[in-house]
């Protein structure tokens, strides 16, 4: 039985022109030292309790592979909140947190994310992110835009998908110059 609250949001960051990932795998680009002074703050509570909110975390094994390289440096950004990491690929699990899912995505929403959480969100890649959008299985696009402009990298989306209608439900600037942006998705 599917869950009718439950809510499936693919979460981006990107550069002003649509790079979602440097070649290198570097993140120093998500840093800003741009200072918007109208922008919303946000507070490490506000943060916190936000995260709370977010009961399962979906991701593809290079996006876990370097979240586990980040966590060396800034530690595990997921907490002990469920991950799933889809990948046909053995990957070694250092955290009881996660599991790896190798089957169908259909199934995996409607049998196990629906009706066992209310809040999922998924956190790359991009072609699992387009896999979403070309099922219909996402709810929501909630894209953050940094200031910059990366002019190399891994792209957001491509023409490989198909049109889809989006409604504005959120705009927020923060202080640091970043725009996020939440589209609900028209089915």
């Amino acid at each position: 039985m599917t869950n009718a609250a439950s809510k499936i949001t693919l979460h981006l960051v990107a550069s002003l022109d649509g790079i979602i990932a440097k070649k290198d795998n570097s993140v120093s680009w998500f840093e800003t030292a741009d200072i918007y002074e109208k922008g919303a703050t946000v507070t490490e509570q506000d943060a916190a309790a936000f995260l709370k909110m977010i009961d399962c975390y979906v991701m593809g094994s290079h996006t876990y592979e370097h979240a586990l390289e980040l966590s060396k440096s800034y530690g595990w950004a997921y907490g002990d909140t469920p991950t799933i990491v889809l990948s046909k690929r053995n990957l070694a699990l250092e955290r009881n947190s996660v599991e790896v899912f190798a089957g169908d995505l259909n199934t995996l929403v409607n049998e196990r994310l629906k009706p066992s959480y209310k809040n999922v969100w998924v956190v790359g890649g991009a072609e699992l992110v387009k896999n979403f959008i070309r099922h219909q299985l996402a709810d929501e696009i909630r894209l953050s835009i940094v200031p910059i402009i990366l002019g190399d990298g891994l792209h957001l989306f491509d023409q490989t998908l198909p049109e889809q209608s989006l409604r504005l439900k959120d705009l927020t600037a923060y202080k640091n110059g970043m725009v996020e942006m939440v589209y609900e998705i028209k089915k």
